[in-house]
């Protein structure tokens, strides 16, 4: 089920699907509505219906027939919201279902008798900035208001920027419905500096009215981030911290931060640490100390050895960096920061992956050292710290047998797996966990009747989180990691008309398998295309092999739903899917 991370978990609020009771239609002449529930909240202006009932008889709701229904009865008729309280009657002769359907703003509104968002206030919590650096503030409140802000013996007037819109949440790319989003209430905004010296704390926000300035102040504490005789300093204490662009989980992941990086702090938020080479880490993944000068190396030679199956590429430096990792289809890059070169001379040893090894500097504080690949087909890294030395293993290609698939490891990963993680569910009830267990473990024995070795992360119905499926992952160090899972959609979505097979990758080295994966697939079963999707998801984030999460149909269509769960369909599958994992592995394995 895509947006396996999000949704049903509580989602509904937002206008995904969220946690549905796990029950199924006794029989298929039952009058059942397997989603939304009895009760439920959404931002979305409509809502599908997924359910089944007696394909002889019609189903009305508020008395108007439902128009299509597939051969067994099931139905995903999506109807309008109004802003409020919606009340869907489904009857079917005697049977009578009532939904309570809550539409609410999809952005915050002024609540009666105030004139400001209390969560729009700006800090929402503590902050620390450098001297010089930009401090903003902002505030969403009614319109047309004279609105400033009182701190460090300075008055900051606030503005309306000239579009008062928001972005909708990344899942609403899949349903083309990503277009900014006008915001209920009026945002306000303005910037000043942070004062070298002076008392500081907390904004005051105030709004003239005729009788008296209505005043309120911010929740978060804004101090200065002094580096005068020490400079806080951050290593990393975990095995991989989580690094983004911003100091919150809504921001975009970069490369994570290998244990033993250090990196000089420039500014806090919450929980968060803004570190010198710009990206954001939580602190609860640190130790922090203080240090007379920001951590810098200089490098001055690479060496490289070749170890069964890897080739470690070593960086001796003065002190752990922070790096980033970039690649594309045959060039992988990494950009050691904080890092001044102070090199003439690097040899690359003759290596059965690496065709070249470029380099450059990059002022003022970086070093880049591009790996140039013999074939366009990687097959994964690692990275960590040895003391200050920084450790890069480039995987080689599997050794296969030139008429099987002997010698290749094929980890898969059948998607959610007990009754706390049942996945998408089909109109009568029926969860992904059991249809994603089922095929793979056809897909199993199609593997191993090809000579592949087949690691599954279930067996059963087991509790296994994101993070316990990527551990296993990188124990096994597979050829290749698939992750199976069937679709649902957001509330906003068209369950009727959305089918469909999609594949989604996050590294470069996993782009390849997955459109290979889509294209054949979509073509030798006649099935719908749902795309090909670049996804920052867990399953699809390891680095040590291809890892691919495979939707291969959605759950809520009542067409498709039957053939997900048609036995006949889910042996050609499985059988087909081999097929296609043969022939990528034989087409892009150099011959031994």
């Amino acid at each position: 089920m895509m947006i396996s991370d999000l949704r049903w978990m509580g989602l509904g609020a937002l206008g995904s699907v969220a946690v549905m009771a796990p029950a199924i239609a006794d029989t298929e002449a039952d009058l059942f509505v397997a989603y939304p529930p009895a009760t439920h909240q959404t931002v979305s202006d409509r809502i599908f219906l997924i359910g089944t009932a007696d394909p002889e008889q019609p189903v009305l709701v508020n008395g108007e027939p439902i128009e299509y229904r597939s051969a067994a009865g099931h139905f995903a008729p999506t109807v309008p919201l109004e802003p409020g309280e919606n009340t869907l009657t489904l009857t079917q002769g005697d049977d009578t279902l009532t939904l309570t359907i809550t539409r609410i703003s999809a952005t915050p509104t002024v609540p009666p008798e105030s004139w400001f968002v209390p969560e729009s206030l700006v800090p929402q919590v503590d902050i620390a900035r450098p001297a010089g650096e930009l401090v903003c503030f902002g505030v969403q409140a009614i319109p047309d208001a004279d609105i400033a802000v009182n701190w460090a013996d300075q008055v900051i007037p606030l503005a309306p920027p000239p579009t008062a819109v928001t972005l909708p949440p990344n899942y609403a790319v899949l349903t083309s419905q990503n277009e900014p989003v006008p915001l209920a209430a009026t945002p306000y905004e303005g910037c000043t500096t942070m004062p070298a010296a002076g008392e500081l704390g907390p904004p005051t926000y105030s709004m003239a009215t005729r009788d008296r300035p209505e005043t309120v102040t911010a929740p978060g504490n804004i101090s200065r981030l002094e580096t005068t005789d020490f400079f806080p300093v951050a290593a990393v204490t975990v095995a991989s911290g989580i690094a983004r662009t911003g100091p919150s989980t809504s921001y975009s992941r970069i490369t994570p931060l290998p244990q033993g990086t250090r990196a000089a702090i420039t500014a806090t938020e919450g929980d968060w640490l803004r570190l010198d080479y710009g990206g954001w880490i939580r602190a609860s993944e640190t130790a922090i100390a203080p240090a007379t000068a920001p951590p810098r190396s200089i490098i001055r030679s690479v060496t490289s050895e070749q170890i069964p199956g890897w080739t470690e590429v070593r960086f001796p430096l003065q002190t752990p960096v922070p790096i980033a990792i970039d690649q594309t289809a045959d060039t992988l890059t990494l950009t050691l920061h904080n890092t001044t070169p102070q090199t003439d001379t690097i040899y690359f040893d003759v290596d059965p992956v690496v065709q070249r090894l470029d380099w450059q500097p990059v002022l003022p504080d970086r070093a880049q050292f591009r790996f140039q690949f013999r074939t366009d087909q990687q097959w994964g890294y690692k990275v960590r710290y040895e003391g200050t030395t920084l450790v890069l293993a480039l995987r080689h290609p599997p050794a296969l047998a030139t008429d099987s698939l002997a010698g290749a490891t094929i980890l898969l990963d059948p998607g959610h797996g007990s009754e706390n993680d049942l996945g998408a569910r089909g109109p009568n009830g029926y969860p992904e966990k059991d249809v994603n267990l089922v095929v793979s473990q056809l897909l199993q024995a199609e593997l191993e009747a090809r000579g592949a070795t087949v690691v599954m992360t279930r067996e059963g119905d087991d509790d296994l989180f994101p993070g316990d499926r990527v551990d296993i992952i990188n124990q096994v160090e597979p050829t290749l990691a698939l992750s199976l899972h069937y679709n649902a959609l957001p509330d906003a979505g068209d369950a009727l008309n959305t089918a469909g097979i999609g594949m989604f990758w996050y590294h470069a080295q996993a782009h390849d398998l997955s459109e290979f994966l889509h294209n054949t697939l979509v073509q030798d079963l006649d099935r719908p295309s749902y795309g090909v999707y670049w996804n920052n998801l867990a399953l699809t984030r390891p680095t040590v092999a291809p890892s691919v999460l495979l939707e291969l149909g959605f759950m809520i269509n009542p067409d498709e739903f039957e053939w997900i769960t048609d036995p006949s369909a889910q042996a050609t599958l499985a059988a087909e899917l081999a097929e296609a994992i043969a022939q990528w592995l034989n087409t892009n394995v150099p011959p031994q």
